[in-house]
C-alpha cells in the first residue's frame, strides 16, 4: 500500500475540487472590478506589445495603450480607515495602497493572461455618487467620481496555496492612478451621461485630475512672488549715490550756500548741486537696473551714442545683452552698470522701465534650448534714415544665395528677407513698411547658423519627441 501524501505531483482532482470551491468564494463574496487591460505602448511611430519596454534608458513605458474593451474581474481585499501615519518624517496616509486577491484561473479564463504591472482595474463599489458639482467648461455638472488603482506587482498569496501545495491566488499590490503620461489613453476618454452617450468636450481628467487647481495655485504664487520681488537681485534705486569730484576724486558734499546760511542766505552755490555720480556707491548681487544713478533725467536709450552730449549725461544701450548704461564725461562715454536686474519670469514686467518692458534678454534665455540663428561672415551693415516711405532697402554687397539679414527699425527688432536686387546686388526685403523719418539699423551675413541647444535637449528620449 502506497504511503499517503496530499501533495501530488500533478493538478488532479483534488487540487480542481478546491480550485473550484475558492472560485466560488470569489463569487459570492468578492467585490465586482472592471480591468483596463494594458495591451502595450505605441510612441506614434512604433508599437510594442507588453513585453517590451518603450525606453530602454528610463526603463519606462509612457505611452501606454489600453484595450478597447472593459473585463469584468472578482476580487478580495482588505477596507481601510484612512490613519495617518506619524512618523520622524511627519504625518502620512498609509491606506493609499491596496493589496488584492484574486483567483488565479478565471482571471486566466476571462482575460487570457495574468494580471501584469500597468492594468489598471476600476473599483466601483468606492464611486462617489455625492461628489461636489464640478466646473467643467464653464458649466456646472454633477459628477460621480470613479476610482482607478494601477497594478504594480503580482505575487502569489500565502493563503492561496492548498493543502495540496498548489496556488490558486494573485495577491496585487495597487496605487491610485495619477495624471500622467502614461495614463492619458484612458484619462482622455470623454465621459458617458446618463444615456450612455459621450458628454462633448468634458473628459476622465475633467473630473479626476487636480492639474487645473495646481496650475492656478502655482500661477497665484507666482503672481504674488513677482509683486513682492519683482526683479532678481537687490533694489538699491531709492538709495541715493553721491556725486564725485572728477579733479579730486572725492565725494563731492555741498550744501545750497557754499556760505554760513546764517550770515547771508541769498547767495547759493549751484554750480555742484546737479552733479551726476560716476557709479553706483553699493555693492551686492545684482544690483545693475540700467537706470541713471539718483533718478537722473539726463536719459537716453538706443543701438548708438547720441551727437548731441553734455558731460554727466547717460545713455542706455539697448543692442548690449543685456543692456548696458554708459556715462559721459566730457571726452568719452564710460560703462556705468549693466541692466541685470531681470523679471524672475520670462513675461514682461507692465510699468517696469527700460531694460524691463520687454521680455528677458539674457544668455540665459536665449542660448540654450534656443531656435533662434546666428549670423556668420558679416558682409556690411549701415544705419540710414528713411527719406521716403520704403519697404525694401539696395545694398550694394554682391548677392550670394544663403545671405541673411538682421535689422532694427527705430530700435525695434524686424525680421527682413534677402533677394537678389538690382545689378546683383542683395536687395534687403524689411517686411514692413518704413515710414519718412524712421531709422533703420541692418547687417548682411553670408549664411546662418542654429544657435547652440542644451544637453538636455540633445540627450532627449527618442519616445519625448
Amino acid at each position: 500500500m502506497p504511503r499517503l501524501s496530499l501533495y501530488k505531483p500533478e493538478k488532479g482532482q483534488d487540487y480542481k475540487f478546491i480550485d473550484r470551491q475558492i472560485s466560488e468564494m470569489f463569487q459570492i463574496g468578492g467585490t465586482e472590478l472592471y480591468l483596463h487591460k494594458y495591451i502595450g505602448t505605441n510612441d506614434g511611430t512604433t508599437d510594442k506589445d507588453f513585453t517590451q519596454i518603450q525606453d530602454l534608458l528610463f526603463l519606462e513605458n509612457r505611452d501606454r495603450k489600453y484595450d478597447e474593451s472593459i473585463y469584468k474581474v472578482r476580487g478580495i481585499y482588505n477596507v481601510q480607515n484612512i490613519d495617518f501615519n506619524l512618523s520622524q518624517f511627519g504625518l502620512f496616509i498609509d491606506n493609499d495602497t491596496v493589496f488584492l486577491t484574486v483567483h488565479i484561473n478565471n482571471w486566466i479564463d476571462y482575460i487570457g493572461r495574468k494580471p501584469i504591472s500597468g492594468d489598471v482595474l476600476e473599483f466601483p463599489h468606492l464611486r462617489d455618487d455625492f461628489a461636489i458639482d464640478s466646473v467643467v467648461n464653464n458649466e456646472t455638472i454633477s459628477i460621480a467620481l470613479p476610482r482607478y488603482y494601477v497594478i504594480e506587482d503580482v505575487g502569489r498569496a500565502s493563503e492561496g496555496f492548498s493543502i495540496t501545495w498548489w496556488p490558486h491566488l494573485y495577491r496585487l499590490k495597487l496605487k491610485k492612478i495619477t495624471d500622467s503620461q502614461q495614463f492619458a489613453d484612458l484619462l482622455d476618454k470623454e465621459v458617458l451621461d446618463a444615456n450612455g452617450d459621450p458628454t462633448p468636450d468634458v473628459t476622465l481628467r475633467d473630473l479626476l485630475s487636480t492639474r487645473a487647481v495646481e496650475y492656478a495655485i502655482n500661477d497665484g504664487i507666482i503672481a504674488e512672488a513677482e509683486a513682492d520681488a519683482p526683479l532678481s537681485g537687490y533694489e538699491t534705486g531709492h538709495y541715493y549715490t553721491l556725486a564725485v569730484d572728477p579733479s579730486s576724486g572725492k565725494t563731492i558734499i555741498t550744501t545750497a550756500d557754499e556760505t554760513d546760511l546764517s550770515t547771508d542766505s541769498t547767495i547759493h552755490n549751484t554750480s555742484e548741486v546737479n552733479a551726476t555720480p560716476q557709479r553706483s556707491g553699493y555693492t551686492g548681487y545684482l544690483l545693475g537696473d540700467g537706470l541713471p544713478l539718483n533718478g537722473g533725467t539726463n536719459f537716453g536709450h538706443g543701438v548708438n551714442f547720441p551727437t548731441s552730449t553734455a558731460s554727466g549725461d547717460y545713455f542706455l544701450r539697448t543692442d548690449f545683452m543685456p543692456n548696458r548704461l554708459f556715462r559721459y564725461n566730457g571726452a568719452m562715454w564710460v560703462k556705468v552698470e549693466d541692466g541685470v536686474r531681470m523679471t524672475m519670469t520670462n513675461t514682461p514686467t507692465d510699468g517696469q522701465p527700460a531694460p524691463n518692458t520687454q521680455t528677458r534678454q539674457t544668455y540665459k534665455t536665449s542660448f540654450i534650448n534656443n531656435s533662434e540663428t546666428t549670423g556668420i561672415d558679416q558682409k556690411g551693415f549701415d544705419i540710414i534714415t528713411i527719406e521716403a516711405t520704403a519697404t525694401t532697402i539696395q545694398t550694394t554687397i554682391t548677392f550670394t544665395a544663403g545671405m541673411i539679414a538682421k535689422a532694427f527699425l527705430n530700435e525695434e527688432p524686424i525680421i527682413p528677407t534677402v533677394t537678389n536686387g538690382l545689378g546683383g546686388k542683395a536687395l534687403i526685403n524689411l517686411n514692413t513698411t518704413a515710414n519718412v523719418g524712421d531709422k533703420v539699423q541692418w547687417k548682411l551675413y553670408a549664411s546662418e547658423m542654429a544657435q547652440r541647444q542644451s544637453l538636455s535637449k540633445a540627450l532627449k528620449p527618442k519616445a519625448d519627441f
